[in-house]
């Protein structure tokens, strides 16, 4: 039995450790052989090659975060993400989905909700198995130089304390794993290490993969090192150690290598957009391809072994094709208004109104104002082909409003026109840019007491955007968030933001009109799923407050 890998991402499968065992059938002799043609762990981490193949199995694991292929992925998108938040809100909530327990909280938040329990789930087996590259690095037999080792094994590293992080902000206190988990580590006595030490191995595991990975990946679907110190300014931020967060936010800004994208350039130059706009079209997020401003993008292909998708279209993307008017539905599915979305998320009112006039980040290219009448077979009354239909300027968010403006980050079209239906997304999509960076440092600058230049690091953001710059006065720790904002709606976690932050539940209640009225100090953290307290068997793990 023989595998072959796409050249851009291996199995996940390979990081199952043990579990790989599995996939050998059900031969009775399984144990008294040894089948050059099975991977296991053990023949797979012997080289350069193999512990490289393990190591896209690992990225492919990262990109599940997207992917929806499973109900963790769609949980931390719904949730972790935007939901529930003061720019984030769910349109079309369904009974028992992931978007209901982020937006109604209360009784349906449980430790027995099933997206609780994924996430949990697809969390450690993440941490799994980058511990299984981690300690199998260490074994000396393997071959591996000092160079390959330190850049293999800091991506490991970095990508473990990534899942950490989900988990800290997540649900507190967890349960603090450092090694490949085998027959003989397989525990039931686990105790959940506070949210300091969890935060202690963090750092050790960012500073790690900062002091060994290349400044320029070794691929480009691979992490540079910039990410690990993108991170280490955030948690610094979160600790209070803002000095240590500037010098990290500075370190990635004055990088040559990342520059914010201030022209227009890449497919569509020529067409009417802005230079915000033009990195998250189709051709044009990869460095490769001119978007300097990019950390990392999450790489997919149409229709390809390997290559895998997204759902943030199909999260995002308004379901406009449902809009009545006069009995009649004047629009249909088209590549010009984003494919097909149906319409789980959308900004509040709040997050809509935060751009002045002139702003590019909500400008017409960047968020969906109006629609021009597509289908023939369903016009109103009166109207013809190419009337204009605004989509809702004033009011409040509600549920089921099919013409909410939508983000315009996630359009995509799929290569083959009559594949337009398709609802999700194969396009390379921007994980991480260093606009991000540059508001962290800005908030460290804040904290710092230099308001100042914590002005000047945010206008550089607003003169990209054609927004009114803004002196010291202005700057305030709301203000940066509503900046990130505007920046960053639909890409950054705003949920963990306002958490570090301590603004989460303040904010919350002031600016989502549907989930503010119900979250209480309970929902700062998720439940442990019962699951993982049942099967603790000889200790007793404590549930969070409330639940």
């Amino acid at each position: 039995m023989e595998y072959t890998f796409p050249t851009r991402y291996a199995l996940a499968a390979l990081l199952l450790g043990p579990a790989l065992a599995t996939l050998s059938g059900c031969n009775k002799n399984f144990l008294d052989e040894n089948p050059k043609s099975i991977l296991t762990p053990d023949n797979l981490y012997v080289d350069r090659a193999g512990f490289e193949t393990g190591l896209y199995g690992l990225y492919n694991l990262v990109r599940n975060e997207r992917s929806g292929t499973d109900g963790a992925a769609n949980f931390l998108t719904f949730g972790a993400a935007f939901d529930g938040t003061d720019n984030g809100y769910s349109i079309f909530p369904a009974v028992s989905s992931n978007d209901q327990v982020f937006q109604d909280f209360g009784a349906v938040n449980t430790p027995l909700f099933a997206g609780v329990n994924q996430t949990w789930r697809y969390l450690y087996q993440l941490i799994n198995a980058a511990n299984t590259i981690i300690g199998r690095a260490d074994d000396p037999k393997v071959s591996l130089s000092d160079a390959d080792k330190g850049q293999i094994v800091g991506e490991a590293r970095l990508i473990r304390a990534m899942a950490y992080r989900h988990l800290a902000y997540l649900f507190g206190d967890v349960p603090l794993n450092l090694v490949e988990s085998t027959g003989s580590t397989i525990r039931t006595d686990w105790d959940r290490n506070p949210v300091a030490e969890v935060r202690k191995q963090m750092e050790d595991d960012f500073l790690f993969a900062e002091a060994n990975m290349a400044d320029t990946p070794p691929t480009e679907n691979r992490m540079p090192r910039a990410m690990a110190t993108h991170f280490l300014a955030e948690l610094y931020l979160t600790t209070g150690d803002n000095q240590k967060a500037k010098d990290k936010a500075l370190s990635v800004v004055r990088n040559p290598r990342y520059k914010l994208i201030t022209a227009r350039y890449g497919v569509n130059s020529k067409l009417p957009g802005t230079p915000f706009t033009d990195m998250f079209l189709d051709g044009n997020s990869l460095r490769s391809q001119g978007n300097t401003e990019e950390l990392w993008v999450l790489q997919n292909e149409y229709l390809s072994l390997g290559g895998d998708f997204n759902i943030m279209r199909r999260w995002w993307v308004n379901r406009y094709d449902n809009i009545t008017v006069g009995g009649k539905r004047p629009i249909a599915i088209s590549a010009e208004y984003g494919g097909r979305g149906l319409g789980r998320l959308g900004i509040t009112r709040f997050g809509l109104d935060l751009y002045a006039p002139g702003d590019d980040r909500g400008s017409v290219y960047a968020i969906r104002k109006y629609y021009l009448y597509n289908n023939p077979a369903s016009l109103p009354s009166k109207a013809k082909l190419g009337d204009t239909l605004k989509t809702t300027a004033t009011g409040f968010e509600a549920v089921n409003s099919t013409n909410w403006p939508s983000t315009r980050k996630w359009d995509y079209a799929p290569p083959v026109a009559t594949d337009v239906q398709n609802s999700s997304t194969y396009n390379d999509q921007i994980y991480l840019r260093v606009a991000d960076t540059y508001l962290l440092l800005a908030e460290a600058q804040f904290q710092l007491g230099d308001a100042a230049g914590a002005a000047v690091t945010i206008n550089a953001l607003r003169t990209r955007a054609h927004a009114k710059p803004i002196t010291a006065a202005n700057v305030t720790l709301d203000y940066i968030l509503d900046e990130r904002s505007r920046e960053l709606v639909t890409e950054e976690y705003r949920r963990y933001t306002l958490l570090r932050t301590n603004k989460w539940l303040e904010r919350t209640k002031l600016y989502n009109k549907l989930s503010g009225p119900k979250i209480t100090d309970r929902d700062k953290l998720l439940p442990i799923p019962q699951s993982v307290i049942d099967a603790n068997l000889t200790k007793v793990m404590t549930q969070n407050p409330g639940y």
